[in-house]
């Protein structure tokens, strides 16, 4: 049987991470992940080119039912720790929208870093490798079951990321052994997920798949209310774009979605006093405002006359039709799934881990750290630098209580 400090399980960004750090810090480390190909959430994120982080980092832009828990590691590893990482290793980036960080060549060239990193650590990998099973030992130490030979170490990570695009690889082993070992969990949903509606209700709207526009999307009450200025994008099947992507992490079902059309101006005032200036049919005088597709959609649903001249209109009329543009609401259906989620809301509770090293209150020696954790991140780098600050609290604590007294 080898024998090593720890095992992380799942070699995705937080397990590359955490593998490499502990690595680094003296720790004999084992990497295993089932996937035949490495760190492929990695590889397609951000349009093949990693949005690797995001300046704007703070625990305000993560959901979680503990929202404090986050806390501790996003101030102990920051966007600008990160940042240094990928500087000292020549890989050139830039900055596309909203502290949003991507490589100015490829993903590819987070993934090597991150194997440079293991290497420098010298952790050994085994890819494929499954995990048939893993017992805590009465010495308090861990042995694993694995398709490469059996294996003990004195700690167990598991990284293995949420149930969002099974294609790739995703598995629920992590939730799956967390409820093994007897801890809560948060029920898993997809989060920054396209929105779908019944097709009869999204009839009148099905023809402007493609338009994007810009929106203020809202949706919840109270604390959990989520408020975004983003981008829509009209599909075949609903809502998408990054406006509902973000929204799609704070709704649950049941809940509409409050959609202002114009964020930047107040339709109903503008239509009233274009009255006396434009000789515009409504239709031509909306589509000044709004694309014309939608322009000619949003008449033909509010049952008013695209060829009327706007001076002709009544300013009933017209002040009902600012206020929907401004308040448009629609109750969603459901989402795409987890074939089209970027992330998993939920996961393992976080009320049963130690916030400062990730480790089970549970189970002493057993880390869960990434998206298994109940900890989502905004759209736009927020998720990755979850992945690396609670990687590197794990593998600073598994140092620590490594090192000599």
């Amino acid at each position: 049987m080898q024998v090593f400090d720890a095992v992380v399980v799942g070699a995705g960004a937080a397990g590359l991470f955490c593998a490499g750090l502990a690595g680094q810090r003296g720790l004999r480390v084992l990497l295993v992940d089932h996937a035949p190909r490495l760190a492929e959430k990695i590889r397609i994120s951000g349009g093949g080119r990693c949005n690797f982080t995001n300046r704007e980092a703070a625990p305000a832009n993560f959901l979680s039912d503990n929202p404090a828990f986050c806390r501790s590691a996003l101030a102990r590893y920051t966007p600008q720790d990160f940042i240094k990482l990928v500087q000292s290793h020549g890989i050139a980036f830039h900055e596309k929208h909203k502290g949003q960080l991507f490589c100015d060549d490829s993903s590819e060239q987070i993934i090597q870093m991150l194997l440079k990193e293991c290497g420098a650590g010298g952790v050994t990998r085994w890819q494929p490798c499954t995990v048939a099973d893993v017992r805590r030992m009465p010495d308090g130490g861990f042995e694993l079951d694995t398709s490469q030979g059996p294996v003990s170490a004195a700690r167990v990570v598991v990284a293995t990321g949420g149930l969002s695009i099974p294609k790739i690889g995703a598995s629920d082993w992590g939730l799956r052994l967390a409820k093994r070992f007897e801890h809560a969990i948060v029920e898993p949903r997809a989060a920054l997920v396209p929105l779908t509606f019944d097709a009869e209700a999204w009839a009148p709207f099905a023809a402007l798949a493609g338009l994007s526009l810009p929106v203020e999307v809202s949706c919840g009450a109270g604390k959990a209310r989520g408020r975004f200025l983003e981008d829509l994008l009209f599909t075949h099947r609903g809502l998408s774009g990054p406006a509902i992507l973000q929204i799609s992490s704070y709704r649950t079902a049941g809940q509409a979605l409050q959609i202002n059309l114009m964020p930047d101006l107040q339709l109903d005032e503008e239509l009233v006093e274009a009255k006396s200036a434009s000789r515009r049919q409504l239709g031509n005088e909306l589509a000044t405002r709004l694309p014309q597709r939608l322009a000619a959609a949003w008449l033909e649903r509010a049952g008013l006359d695209a060829a009327r001249p706007l001076p002709e209109c009544r300013d009933a009329d017209l002040q009902r039709l600012g206020r929907n543009v401004h308040d448009w609401q629609l109750m969603p259906s459901g989402d795409e799934g987890w074939r089209k989620a970027e992330v998993m809301r939920g996961g393992v509770d976080t009320r049963e881990l130690s916030s400062q090293s990730l480790e089970s209150k549970r189970v002493p020696g057993l880390y869960f750290i990434g998206e298994v954790v109940d900890v989502t991140g905004w759209l736009g780098g927020y998720n990755f630098q979850w992945a690396w600050a609670s990687a590197a609290a794990c593998a600073r604590a598994m140092a620590d209580a490594s090192s000599p007294t």
